[in-house]
């Protein structure tokens, strides 16, 4: 029998290429999970994740518990103040122990001073994007017509609406 030939023909999924990167340059930042930079949203809540980022994880020279230190504009640093016991159960949440013994908090402007601000928010959706013509509005949601749970009936026509829409650009 031959031996099996590989079915990437030389390539390689960008996550296994990146992945190394992602964690040293995470790790050099003190952060042992990677999922607190890249999930920071689900991990402590929109409501913080706009105003707030993490910035470092730093440890003292004892080895007594590590400081998460968050990154906020000026008039936001009181709110994270108030929340940082919250914030550090959250956190700790992810590491699955009490890695983090120290929430601070920092005001300084990751952009730099000449910019002057700080940009929390997520990134806009494409405002250009054409509304959607009815006729493909109505084809999605009778595709979807056969499920019954309603939950997943309107996500599949949603979903429906969005295939249909690009293929017709």
């Amino acid at each position: 029998m031959p031996p099996r030939r590989a079915s990437t023909k030389g390539f390689t999924r960008t996550a296994s290429l990146l992945t190394g990167r992602i964690r040293a340059a995470s790790e050099s930042r003190g952060f042992a999970q990677s999922r607190l930079l890249t999930q920071w949203t689900e991990i402590v809540g929109t409501d913080v994740a706009a105003i707030s980022r993490p910035v470092e994880v730093s440890y003292g020279r004892a080895g007594m518990g590590a400081t998460l230190t968050l990154l906020t504009t000026g008039s936001q640093a009181p709110m994270l103040e108030m929340q940082k016991e919250k914030l550090r159960a959250k956190v700790n949440a992810v590491y699955g122990y009490n890695a983090i013994a120290r929430v601070r908090v920092t005001q300084t402007a990751a952009t730099g001073f000449s910019e002057g601000q700080v940009a929390f928010e997520p990134a806009k959706l494409d405002a250009d994007a054409a509304p959607v013509d009815p006729a493909i509005r109505r084809k999605a949601a009778q595709t979807a017509s056969p499920v019954e749970d309603s939950g997943l009936r309107d996500a599949l026509a949603r979903l429906g609406e969005n295939i249909l829409n690009k293929t017709n650009r």
